[in-house]
């Protein structure tokens, strides 16, 4: 019998409880030790499992494996703490706060080159994306010619108190705790933009983080993508299209932990000649999330078979980041206002 590996997971919210589940279903893994603020004492309030305090105390388990499902604040410093510990580590989006957290956390992943760190990029994982990857590698609707996205819902999360609002604690607002995702999905499909314009607006919630941020950018190809990250979206709203010379893919809903924005779909759509603007369509629906578990079981795959991280690597996550960054810093009031760097200035 192979002996499991021990994880701890730092944060034992919504995302750690979910983590949770799906860790504890791989046969060669298994959950010893969560911490949460929530825990006023460490006791055994679940089977089998350590609830502790904080994460310095659950850094002092036994363990192989650490889940970081902490706010962006604590992210990179809990990050680092369990590299410089000897663990694999799995951390959720965004890195931190800016582009100097997740560079301070790779230069202290070089200096651990036997340990495997990933990032959740949840999104990529989803049946519907990997159906569009799929399609757009095939080749068989051309090129991409531009993306439009929409990602938002009614309000960031307890709007009035949660840290998401405060910009010391959060360093950005919806866009980089929901828009972020999008922002991955667009850089997944078509590359790094690198030339960016952009509108971003706190003016309806009023806190100093963004509840709007609306940009336009281009690759070097000449990719065109159009993106609306909101707090104000009050029907929950997930779209993606993606137009290329052949057709297009339209990706509408996201089956998330909330159940709010809707039926997860993909829609293909055929371009032939003389189809008058009204093409032949295809839909693909899909009634279950196997994102989850799909993320974490190639996290282990990476760890038990020593392979290279092919998703959510800190690469990814780093250059995620500077595109969400060249989108705050193209907005000239926004950058002025809150002293936002040049992300293109900020290399390793």
């Amino acid at each position: 019998m192979i002996k499991k590996l021990r994880v701890g997971i730092a944060g034992h919210g919504v995302v750690g409880r979910i983590r949770h589940q799906f860790i504890d279903m791989h046969p060669g893994m298994h959950v010893t030790a969560v911490c949460d603020q929530d825990f006023v004492n460490p006791i055994n309030r679940l089977k089998d499992v350590r609830c502790l305090r904080n994460y310095k105390e659950l850094l002092q388990e036994p363990l192989d494996v650490l889940f970081v499902c902490l706010p962006n604040y604590l992210a990179p410093e809990v990050t680092i703490a369990g590299l410089e510990k000897g663990l694999h580590v799995f951390c959720e989006k965004p890195p931190g706060k800016d582009m100097a957290d997740i560079q301070r956390v790779i230069a202290c992943e070089k200096n651990h080159p036997g340990q495997k760190l990933m990032y959740g990029f949840n999104h990529r994982y989803h049946d519907s994306v990997r159906k569009a990857m799929q399609i757009i590698k095939s080749g068989q609707f051309g090129k991409i010619l531009n993306l439009r996205g929409v990602y938002g819902k009614s309000k960031i999360i307890r709007f009035d108190s949660d840290w998401r609002t405060k910009r010391a604690l959060a360093g950005g607002g919806i866009f980089l705790d929901q828009g972020i995702h999008m922002v991955d999905l667009m850089r997944l499909f078509a590359g790094e933009f690198m030339e960016v314009n952009s509108y971003v607006s706190n003016n309806f919630w009023k806190h100093d983080v963004e509840d709007n941020l609306y940009a336009l950018m281009r690759t070097k190809e000449g990719i065109v993508g159009m993106l609306h990250s909101s707090a104000t979206q009050w029907r929950h709203s997930f779209n993606l299209t993606i137009n290329m010379t052949k057709g297009s893919l339209i990706l509408a809903g996201i089956l998330s932990s909330s159940k709010s924005y809707g039926a997860e779909t993909i829609t293909i759509v055929h371009s032939r000649d003389k189809d008058a603007g009204d093409p032949y369509e295809e839909m693909i629906r899909y009634n279950e999330d196997n994102s989850w578990h799909n993320e974490v079981f190639d996290f282990f795959k990476a760890i038990l078979e020593n392979k290279r991280i092919t998703q959510g690597s800190s690469k990814e996550a780093l250059e995620t980041m500077r595109t969400v960054y060249r989108i705050y810093y193209a907005d000239k009031e926004w950058r002025e206002r809150w002293g936002i760097p040049n992300p293109d200035k900020e290399r390793l």
